[in-house]
Formats: C-alpha cells, structure tokens, sequence
C-alpha cells in the first residue's frame, strides 16, 4: 500500500462475498467478476491500531473511523454530518416490560431524516473519487432522498426510481436536491428493474444496495459507534429491520473487524441478531423458517414501513449468514403491530419512530412473551429513520 494513503485508511481489496475472489479496490466496482454478487472491502487489521489510533474524537460524525474507511483521499469525501446518532435508554418502556436494559439508537437524527445518510454519504464519495459524473438508484423512499442531497453536495448528477405510493415527503426532498425522479408502479423491485433498462449502457453508478461495495461501508458505522458508546461492551440481543439488510450486514461486519482489531472488551459476546421485516413483505423470514429454498420469486406487497418491502434482496445469503452466526432469528410485523409500536414510543419515551423503528420494539415484545429474549438481557433497538417522511402513511392513526 502507499505509504501516504496507509496514514489515511487501512482499505486492502475488495473480496467476493460468495468465494473471497480478490478485485482492486483502486477502480470503480460494481458487483463480483466472478459470481456478479456484492464486492466486499478488506482492511489491513492490525492490533496496533488501537481505538486512540483508529478514532478521531475531535470528529463528531462516522468519519471518525476513517482509518476503517475505504476513502482514499479526504479531498473527496463528501459529508452532511451523519453518524454519532444517540443511543437512548427507555426506562418507561423497559420498566412497563420487566426488561433490565433497553436502548434505542435514533438512526432518523442524521441528515435527511434516516440511516441510509451513513451509506450514501460513502457511496457517493467513492464515486467521486473514482470518477463517477453521476449516480442513479431505486429506491423505497430514504435511500433516494439521501442520494439526492449528496450528489447535490458533491455535483453530480442523481436519477432516482421510486414507487408511485411512496409517501409525498420523500418525492418532494428529492426534487428539492436537484435530482431527476422517476415514479414507477409497483415496489423497489420494478424501480430496480427501471433502472437496468435505462442505465443499461453503465454511464451512471448504479448505487442500488449491494450493487457496489461502499455503501456496506458507510452502514457498518454504526456497529462502531454502538461499541464505542457502550465502553467496547455490546448488547446481548440487537433488532433491526431489516429491508434490503446492508445495515444488518454491515453493524455484523463492524463487531467482526472490532474483534480482529482487538477493540472489544475481553469478555464481550457478541450480539443474537434480529432481522425484523414487514408481514405484508418478508422474504428473509420466508426463506429463514423454510418456506422457500430463496427470495427470487417471492411476491411481496406494500407496507407502511416502506424501507421493509424488499421483496428480492441481493444480500439474502449474507443476511442468513449474520443470523446463523450470531445465533440469531428472523420475524415479520403486521402494519398493524408496527402502528401500536409507533404509539408506545411516542407516548412513553417522546420518540416519533418510522414504522420500522415500531417494527422491532413489538418484535422485541413477541421475543420477550415468547421466551427467546430473557429480562435481565441488554436489549437494542435500531431505529432507522423519523415518522415525520412517512406521514401520508400514518396520518390520523394515533388513535387506536
């Protein structure tokens, strides 16, 4: 490695997530040579590089762990702030539930209102840096919201593809930020397939989730801001919705780099994962429980938590491997259930969660009635965006 960039990032390669093929990480990538399935980016992982090291504190965002990020050269980096979200303790809902620990990682404090600032904030900065004129994307509804004000920020161009029942919220940030937006009927699925058909000559990035390597990079983030702001413990059971899963995968790839690194506690374990989707969407859990040998040809509908329906995730094999892993499971959230989740955050801890966020506290609560979450464990909640974007959906539904 260059000695000058080494001061700067440990980023080695990027490796087949289905063989470990090497491919450079010095041009732009899409998907794997070999297996056309997601590229991962490799560190040079040494216990030298202590927390004191490897952490900025003077930078109060995800770049704080720059030197376990893929960027090359800070003169690209295109940033808004996102990262070093809240990590909140529910006393009232914890004690209303017999649960010991019970915290919640607000995901919708960052720029744009969600999770998917962390991802698009590295994606476009690779893009940049490699030469990319501009990007384009399907998207539920947060991811293209972000790539919007991020290409913005960085001036490029931006083509968003999303479904025409997407909440109003979302289409108006996009035309907003400058970006060119496509409405299309149906789910993320028939917007991915909009966009193969008109980028099929590759003059835009397709930043599609998994469709190139640094959006992963961006979300593992919060796996190192979990530790760091939990003394380098980790909870004992860590719920997340999951959708089209990089952030799922990526926190998981942040705890295995952090144990390489020897940066976690001595005695910490490592987290059971929860992958929690949408009833009316769930693949991972159909395939999880054995309903289906794979997601290609599952049919899903929509859901008022958006982000969930995904019908074919391209990471479905790296998500059951977190699952399998940590120990963990996978469930699915009636919209229903996901609006009594909403309220009790409201009305018990003043949190305005998306329908995702009420997705994993009720499937805290069916874990906890079930017996597979015991009440003395640590429990986490992400929360990956603020209710305020999808009020098309929720509006008038505070009453029971």
């Amino acid at each position: 490695m260059n000695p000058t960039l080494e001061s700067i990032t440990c980023l080695h390669e990027l490796e087949c997530s289905v063989c470990g093929q090497p491919h450079s990480a010095h041009q732009l990538q899409r998907v794997s040579e070999c297996h056309q399935m997601p590229l991962v980016a490799t560190y040079h992982l040494s216990p030298q590089l202590t927390p004191a090291a490897g952490i900025n504190p003077a930078d109060h965002s995800m770049w704080r762990y720059r030197a376990l990020l893929p960027l090359l050269d800070d003169k690209n980096k295109v940033s808004l702030g996102e990262g070093l979200t809240p990590l909140l303790h529910l006393p009232t809902l914890g004690g209303r539930y017999e649960l010991a620990s019970l915290l919640l990682k607000d995901e919708g404090q960052n720029p744009t209102g969600s999770f998917k600032a962390r991802g698009l904030s590295m994606a476009v900065s690779k893009a940049k840096e490699l030469g990319a004129t501009g990007c384009i994307i399907p998207t539920a509804g947060n991811a293209g919201v972000a790539l919007a004000a991020y290409c913005a920020r960085a001036g490029l161009r931006a083509v968003v593809a999303m479904p025409r029942h997407t909440p109003k919220a979302f289409k108006e940030e996009c035309y907003w930020y400058g970006a060119e937006v496509q409405l299309i009927d149906g789910l993320i699925n028939d917007c991915a397939a909009w966009v193969r058909q008109h980028n099929a000559n590759g003059q835009l990035l397709d930043v599609s989730t998994l469709k190139e390597p640094y959006r992963l990079e961006g979300k593992k983030t919060m796996g190192y801001e979990l530790a760091e702001q939990l003394g380098w413990q980790l909870p004992d059971v860590l719920l997340y919705p999951a959708g089209g899963g990089t952030g799922l995968i990526g926190i998981w790839k942040a705890f295995r780099e952090m144990q390489q690194l020897g940066w976690l506690a001595p005695d910490a374990k490592l987290p059971r994962m929860v992958a929690v989707q949408a009833d009316a969407c769930q693949p991972l859990v159909a395939t999880y429980t054995g309903r289906q040998a794979n997601c290609h040809a599952y049919v899903g509908r929509p859901s008022i938590a958006n982000g969930l329906a995904v019908p074919h995730p391209m990471g479905e094999q790296m998500m059951l491997r977190v699952l399998e892993e940590s120990n963990g499971t996978a469930l699915s959230i009636t919209d229903e259930e996901m609006m009594e989740g909403m309220r009790e955050l409201a009305r018990h801890e003043g949190l305005f969660v998306a329908p995702e966020g009420g997705a994993v506290w009720m499937a805290a609560r069916k874990l906890l009635a079930s017996g597979w979450i015991a009440p003395g464990e640590q429990i986490l909640l992400l929360n990956t965006g603020s209710a305020q974007k999808y009020m098309d959906n929720v509006e008038g539904r505070w009453e029971k």
